[in-house]
């Protein structure tokens, strides 16, 4: 069965895309530490961050890092953390979250962020990408 990313992936399920290349994809967590929380997630469905080939994680990772950069620019924080759980959805994922103090990283605090400020985050983020 697929993921729900796989389902973002192929276009079943709509999201707020900051970046996308061949093999990976970049959107807004709907459910966000901080405003501006980013998933990064290889485009091939893999259980496991550790289960990705050498070549698959290092790609990804540099994607990540991408979007960090683009993601820094346009948010305001003290720092971008990146975390990988793994245990919510079955497919690997990149959380990327802007950082202004330790709660931001804990899961347990939960930004709101409406629609209108959702799509406007995704354009500014994606406009900062290089």
């Amino acid at each position: 069965m697929a993921s729900i990313f796989s389902k973002i992936i192929d276009g079943e399920i709509p999201c707020y895309k900051v970046a996308e290349d061949q093999n990976h994809i970049a959107f807004l967590d709907i459910n966000p530490n901080a405003k501006g929380h980013t998933l990064c997630v290889p485009k091939k469905e893999v259980n496991k961050l550790f289960d990705l080939n050498a070549q698959a994680y290092s790609e990804l990772m540099e994607f990540s890092r991408t979007v960090a950069f683009g993601l820094r620019k346009a948010v305001p924080c003290q720092r971008i953390g990146m975390t990988v759980i793994g245990l919510e959805v079955p497919h690997v994922h990149v959380h990327l979250i802007p950082l202004n103090s330790m709660s931001d990283a804990t899961f347990t605090k939960k930004e709101e962020v409406s629609e209108s400020q959702m799509i406007e985050l995704a354009r500014q983020i994606a406009t900062k990408i290089e």
